[in-house]
């Protein structure tokens, strides 16, 4: 189980490639996308499938090695 950023713009939700371990991690990266851009709605954490890529640490991103 990993973790997705959502941000909710111009009536959809949209993502990226970031996947977290932690749905506290994506929803820190998706309130800090939520300050850089200027039209989003909402934000949430959408549980995926997919292998984690980056981790949360300090305020700032940090990729995450492929094992």
């Amino acid at each position: 189980m990993s973790w997705k950023p959502e941000v909710f713009v111009e009536g959809k939700w949209s993502r990226n490639g970031l996947v977290f371990a932690t749905k506290e991690e994506a929803l820190a990266s998706a309130r800090d996308l939520q300050w850089r851009w200027l039209l989003v709605e909402g934000v949430r954490a959408t549980e995926v499938d997919e292998p984690v890529n980056y981790r949360w640490v300090d305020g700032k991103l940090e990729a995450v090695a492929a094992s």
